[in-house]
């Protein structure tokens, strides 16, 4: 294995141990109505058996490149799950449970809690996990909160509860699975040192304490006997440091020393509290129900699991598709503007960032890169093909969330360059309108480029050559020319905002002329659907999909083009489903959710496009109607614990591929919350 892909990382696990039987500080009472909202929303109830266990959720915050779960069986109770780190193989559980506390009574040496049997409840929030233990002896009670993109930090509280003084050993103990990584002994540190990487791990212990290596893989820390009379408590707070060797570790552990675990953890719910409020402050009037309320909190929680600081080649923060998908551990660009559109509800700061992640790898004559991730020698850049131009509509959404200029004039001149790069690089017979292509000649990346990878209208594509780099389908698409017309107007907004008016005037005007193009030359009157066509315009490129309603999206089908339209969505044997809007017709012959990936699941990005086009015509009570069926007929949406997927069957409502899906979330806020 490359010394790279093991733990690109420092470990440090420090613990603390407070004076027995001392009050403890339970900070400030705070209100946290929205915060209570989340409890469970997501089950992060999960035991890895193996390092390679991706199938549960995990838990993670502010950003770090590592999560948790609440241990679900008795072998990892005594502490939380994991952690699991996306620096290793493109995520690999480290360890079932790597400070897994042992509480053993000194006169009788065995365990004072039998954590299978006096496991009382686990319990997760966007701020927290937190798990209680109680017998007729001892209540132990356990949170993990993140402090930082590099920590978390984890207190163990373990109360007498009986009438008589109670005397024992606590230890925490550690056990790695096999990923290269050696545990060794330090003068009074356990070291931890991969044989592929030259990152190292620390465990170190405050106070007194003696080591233990069981052997390379399996390590003890033992703290001094504890004595608790009736209603003493014992406090240990414990602290998990993943940190890349750009960041400052000596700065990390000053923090680390000051840091009080009430305040900690109640500013951590005030946070939540705080970015929760504004999303369902804005719940639209015919959502204000608690199951929207609850799924809301989940998208949150979707996004925030995915959350990732800048590491390595990647400079900006950002969120990746999927932490639980090995193949999704980077940014994708099509990907950002949609999860930048939905953060932008409650986190703009994050929604720039993940802007200025893709736009920090943009080419000088404005291309942007497909994705991007941390670390090349595990995945490369894919510098084979962009993806469609949202951009400018994401940017849009976040100049109205804050009015922040300053931004605005920062990437404005990025945005309109690679407007441009369209138009130079895409344009294969200089006509005005775009094709989809790529910069190595291969159809496979020109299909790419669609963000809609094998979709039945390029089955029958050819690939042509424009320039040095630079080559195009054959075809000219009518969702890439409707994203380019919104595009045009987004730019005319941002122009204004920056007093470009120059510039706006002339966006405005393009724009005009291409609407009349995309009217006249994409929509069929004998099928009643805009469809792709052939370079001269002259033949459609037929099978209806979701592509049809860009052109309500971006506004630019005329009333009786969408009247037509909309009559074609809302037929339940075409795409009025269980899940409506899917991304091809149900009655086609190719029409397959469960192995076309895009031949038939429900995206529910191309489903919200569907939902937001109704809208911009006017037709409310369609557009209401299949919102509240999406929601609906997607199974688990709407339930406790059930996680937000990549797609779904459109028939059944299963779930299919990857779960914690971000762009799924972010337009689940967007569906929920967006003005009409």
């Amino acid at each position: 294995m490359n010394k790279e892909t093991i733990l690109a990382t420092l470990f440090i696990l420090t613990l603390f141990c407070c004076k027995e039987n001392n009050p403890i500080n339970t900070g400030t009472t705070i209100k946290t109505n929205y915060l209570e909202v989340s409890q469970n929303i997501l089950n992060f109830r999960s035991s890895p058996k193996v390092s390679s266990a991706r199938d549960m959720l995990m838990f993670s915050d502010q950003g770090a490149w590592f999560a948790y779960g609440l241990p679900e069986s008795k072998p990892n109770y005594g502490g939380f799950s994991g952690p699991f780190i996306m620096t290793q193989d493109n995520g690999a559980w480290i360890s079932p449970n790597l400070a897994q506390l042992q509480i053993n009574n000194i006169a009788k040496d065995k365990g004072l809690i039998d954590w299978g049997n006096d496991l009382v409840k686990q319990n997760s929030y966007a701020s927290h996990l937190e798990q209680t233990f109680e017998n007729k002896k001892l209540r132990v009670e356990q949170q993990l909160v993140f402090m930082s993109g590099h920590t978390a930090m984890q207190r163990t509280k373990i109360t007498n509860i009986s009438s008589n003084e109670i005397t024992f050993n606590p230890s925490i103990n550690g056990k790695l699975f096999e990923l290269g990584i050696t545990v060794s002994k330090e003068n009074n540190t356990i070291k931890l040192v991969s044989s592929n990487s030259d990152a190292i791990g620390y465990i170190q212990v405050l106070g007194e304490n003696h080591l233990e290596l069981k052997n390379d893989h399996f390590f003890e820390i033992a703290v001094d006997p504890v004595t608790l009379v009736p209603n003493g408590t014992k406090e240990i707070v414990l602290s998990q440091t993943f940190i890349f060797p750009e960041y400052s570790w000596s700065k990390e552990l000053k923090t680390i020393s000051e840091i009080s675990f009430d305040t900690l953890i109640n500013d951590r719910k005030l946070e939540k509290e705080d970015e929760l409020s504004k999303l369902i402050a804005k719940v639209k009037p015919e959502f204000n129900e608690s199951k929207y309320r609850s799924l809301l909190t989940k998208a949150h929680l979707t996004l925030q699991n995915n959350w990732r600081i800048p590491a390595g080649e990647i400079k900006y923060q950002g969120l990746f598709p999927s932490y639980q998908y090995k193949g999704f551990h980077g940014f994708w660009s099509w990907d950002s503007w949609k999860h930048a559109a939905g953060l932008s509800y409650y986190n703009p700061q994050l929604a720039k960032d993940q802007m200025r992640a893709m736009f920090d790898f943009q080419k000088d004559d404005g291309f942007i890169v497909d994705c991007i991730y941390r670390d090349t020698t595990i995945e490369v850049h894919n510098y084979r093909d962009t993806k469609p131009p949202l951009a400018a509509w994401a940017v849009a959404k976040i100049y109205e969330k804050d009015l922040d200029t300053d931004f605005v004039k920062e990437i404005y001149p990025k945005l309109k360059k690679y407007h441009n790069w369209w138009y130079k690089k895409r344009d294969h017979d200089k006509d005005g309108l775009c094709e989809y292509g790529s910069t190595d000649g291969t159809l496979i990346a020109a299909k790419w480029e669609s963000g809609m990878d094998n979709a039945i209208r390029f089955d029958n594509s050819k690939i042509l050559r424009n320039d040095e780099g630079a080559y195009s389908l054959d075809q000219e698409s009518v969702d890439l020319n409707s994203y380019l017309y919104a595009e045009k107007l987004y730019l005319s907004k941002l122009a204004i905002a920056i007093g470009a008016s120059t510039e706006a005037n002339k966006f405005k005007e393009d724009a005009s002329k291409l609407k009349e193009r995309i009217q006249s030359q994409f929509y069929s009157p004998e099928d009643r659907w805009f469809y792709d066509t052939n370079l001269e315009g002259t033949k459609f490129v037929k099978g209806a999909g979701s592509e049809g309603w860009t052109a309500l999206w971006a506004n630019t089908a005329t009333l009786g083009q969408a009247e037509e339209i909309k009559t074609k969505m809302m037929d339940p044997e075409k795409f009025f489903t269980k899940v409506p809007f899917q991304t091809m017709a149900a009655d086609h012959p190719k029409f397959n959710p469960l192995k076309g990936y895009w031949r038939g699941p429900n995206w529910l990005d191309q489903a919200y496009f569907g939902v937001k086009g109704l809208s911009n015509y006017k037709f409310e009570n369609e557009a209401n109607k299949a919102a509240k069926q999406i929601l609906a007929g997607a199974n688990g949406l709407l339930e406790k614990g059930e996680p937000i997927y990549e797609n779904y069957h459109p028939l059944t409502g299963e779930g299919l591929n990857a779960k914690n899906f971000s762009w799924s979330a972010a337009h689940i806020i967007m569906l929920l919350t967006e003005k009409k």
